[in-house]
């Protein structure tokens, strides 16, 4: 978005100017005729001071908008519009109702583009942050259309489906990452400081250790005297990683290796092909043609690898290929998804047999969840044991090696 200067006169010839934001000086101009305003000349200009006020400190200090702030949003809507409300009246009642003081300001700016002329969808469109390209497109849709209410009810279903997906991964993972946490942080106390005291307990019997005995004892005191250098290559290797994967090739090949990791690649395969599925059946349901359907959920779906993938349906679609087609191209889908691909569109009932698919791979995800704590716990426990034994040995080796040889000249 860019910040316009404007000059124009108004139905009585008056000459009225201002400051629009908008992408280009030709939507400007559309915004101004809409208002009554005949633009006499548009100029690229800087924000207002006020703007470059809003878009530093509130950035830095405003609560971010969480997923059920939208999700509240869609439904107040729908049953707002529902009930025959305007939409000013409506959005004027969730911006005082609002709890987020940063949704009620999004809110607030929504009203002041509607005002300025501006339909629902290009309004939203201003906050990319708040509102994704597919919440956008869908309500492009339910303006075309007329059944706005409608689409925020859909809106709220996807985005309930979507909270319940993240809760579910989330209470999966809590009980492996508590583990993990817990086991690192344990071994940091005994390499800082549980080593170090028995190394000086056994430096003073000056008695030859055992090899895992020095091992261990190497270990510690490289950790010891060079923590600050492990923690500086932990944070550059983070960061890197991060720099690494916010490039397009670094997310392709990171999403791509995720969906092939042990246990959890299969989870996180299905989690985006069950929001892709979801997704696409909304779309067609609410008269999204095929292409942008297409062409919204591969800017939507939340991994690169498979976003490429529909990009290639949309494309062999264009191109005047059926879907089922494409989708086999693809190699993400499974041969049952795949025939129920082919009965839809020989049906003409896609959208719903794509509701299917979601649930479908919402009811497996829901199974492999359930066994994915079973499944590490094994792993946990044998990589624990191992990691106990060899503390064990190499504290214990050496005291029971001197008390062995003890017993030996008393008995001698």
């Amino acid at each position: 978005m860019a910040y316009f200067a404007y000059k124009g006169r108004n139905a009585r010839g008056e000459l009225v100017t201002g400051v629009i934001e908008d992408n280009d000086s030709g939507a400007v101009a559309d915004q101004l005729f809409k208002t009554g305003i005949a633009p006499v000349e548009i100029a690229l200009t800087a924000a207002p001071s006020s703007a470059r006020r809003d878009s530093w400190l509130a950035r830095l200090t405003a609560p971010r908008i969480t997923l059920d702030d939208r999700l509240l949003f869609s439904r107040q809507m729908y049953t707002l519009l529902k009930s025959g409300v305007p939409i000013m009246r409506a959005l004027s009642g969730l911006q005082e109702s609002a709890k987020s003081v940063t949704m009620a300001k999004v809110i607030q700016d929504l009203r002041a583009s509607l005002d300025s002329g501006r339909d629902l969808n290009s309004s939203m469109r201003r906050h990319p942050e708040v509102f994704s390209q597919f919440f956008v497109s869908m309500v492009r849709v339910g303006e075309m259309s007329g059944s706005l209410e409608e689409i925020f009810l859909r809106l709220f279903n996807h985005l309930e489906f979507e909270k319940e997906m993240r809760e579910r991964v989330q209470q999966a993972l809590r009980y492996p990452v508590f583990v993990l946490v817990a086991m690192a942080v344990a071994l940091v106390i005994i390499n800082l400081f549980v080593i170090p005291a028995f190394s000086k307990l056994f430096a003073g019997l000056k008695a030859e250790l055992p090899p895992i005995t020095q091992m261990l004892i190497g270990f510690s005191n490289f950790t010891v005297h060079y923590w600050p250098l492990l923690l500086g290559l932990t944070v550059a290797a983070v960061m890197g990683f991060r720099v690494y994967v916010a490039t397009p090739g670094g997310r392709y090949s990171w999403d791509k290796l995720k969906l092939r990791l042990p246990l959890a690649g299969s989870i996180i395969e299905k989690v985006t092909l069950a929001r892709f599925a979801r997704s696409f059946s909304i779309s067609l349901k609410s008269g999204m043609s095929m292409v942008q359907t297409l062409a919204v959920l591969s800017q939507v779906v939340d991994n690169a690898y498979i976003a490429q993938r529909i990009e290639q349906m949309r494309d062999g679609v264009e191109r005047g290929e059926s879907v089922l087609r494409t989708a086999r191209t693809t190699g993400v889908f499974t041969p049952v998804v795949l025939q129920m691909m082919a009965v839809g569109e020989e049906t003409g009932e896609l959208d719903d047999l794509m509701r299917e698919v979601a649930d479908m791979y919402q009811r497996e995800i829901d199974y492999e969840l359930k066994g994915l704590s079973a499944n590490i716990e094994p792993i946990m426990i044998t990589f624990l044991g191992v990691l106990v034994l060899i503390l064990a040995l190499g504290v214990f080796l050496p005291i029971w090696d001197l008390g062995r040889a003890a017993f030996g000249r008393q008995g001698g």
